[in-house]
């Protein structure tokens, strides 16, 4: 594997934890599809609220009555 001078310096940041080149490796390349998965998982859940009528007609409505009953000036 050949690392960048930027890679290479997070590398040895993950190395100073204690953690040996191939865990350290292993470590980045678990965390990374985890946060793949999140970021996955969240934006379908966006999608499912942005889709749903009846959560923006709500949401429309609390914003007018928050509208309503904000202070004038």
């Amino acid at each position: 594997m050949r690392l960048d001078p930027e890679a290479l310096r997070a590398l040895r940041r993950v190395e100073a934890q204690g953690l040996t080149q191939s865990e350290a490796v292993r470590r980045s390349i678990v965390n990374e599809a985890e946060r793949l998965r999140d970021r996955r998982a969240l934006a379908a859940e966006v999608a499912a609220l942005e889709s749903d009528e009846a959560d923006q007609a709500e949401m429309a409505a609390v914003a007018s009555l928050m509208e309503e009953l904000r202070a004038p000036g």
